[in-house]
């Protein structure tokens, strides 16, 4: 019974100075990213190769953003992540990388100039929507829609400031516009003001002219 108790106490002090270590993440990402002015957050798989349209339409994206006065924000890993990465640190910009720990897929690339390593999911959802003035969503896996989704449903609620949201690669998304279209709104699941939230593009000249109609810098 002692025995038991013990390791009650024990994860029950465990549990306490979790809270302590997420503060501490919380501290040091508010404190780096407090320095950057005008991002973008830039979102998409990480198993996009660098031969792949998608990788080289990013990087010229990228480029477009740092040269109108934007920093770019990604997940800090590999495919559309290091694309936009690099294309902004060539242009001379900044370029961040919030690299999550996890155990496969998911390592830093070398491009991000400002490195930010997180353990934490939830607090880098928090930065990545704290400091950014428009998402741009490129072809992805859960990670990618995760983040989409949880940009719509702050922006639906009003929890958060509305801003561009935008989906690169008609041939990829439109198919969940549709569903989104004739299953959602057509059930009553959401109104036409939601789904007006979402604009898509297929060229990195058409999603930079768009941020630029919407954010002053």
């Amino acid at each position: 019974m002692e025995e038991k108790q013990y390791l009650i106490d024990s994860l029950s002090i465990e549990e306490s100075w979790r809270i302590f270590r997420i503060m501490a993440e919380f501290v040091d990402a508010i404190e780096t990213l407090s320095k950057i002015r005008n991002a973008v957050s830039i979102f998409g798989s990480a198993r996009v190769k660098p031969e792949d349209a998608y990788y080289k339409k990013t990087e010229e994206l990228a480029r477009l953003l740092v040269q109108g006065g934007f920093a770019v924000i990604t997940g800090g890993g590999p495919g559309i992540m290091e694309a936009a990465n690099k294309g902004a640190t060539e242009a001379g910009g900044q370029s961040v990388g919030m690299n999550i720990r996890l155990p496969f897929e998911q390592k830093p690339n070398p491009y991000a100039n400002l490195q930010i390593d997180y353990k934490y999911f939830f607090i880098r959802k928090v930065m990545f929507v704290k400091y950014a003035l428009a998402y741009i969503i490129l072809p992805g896996g859960y990670g990618t829609m995760d983040e989409l989704f949880e940009a719509l449903t702050l922006i639906q609620t009003k929890r958060i400031r509305s801003f561009p949201l935008i989906l690169m690669g008609s041939e990829y998304w439109q198919g969940l516009l549709n569903w989104l279209k004739e299953k959602m709104l057509a059930e009553g699941k959401i109104l036409s003001a939601d789904l007006e939230l979402i604009q898509i593009f297929d060229e990195p000249q058409d999603v930079y002219k768009h941020i630029k109609k919407y954010v002053v810098v």
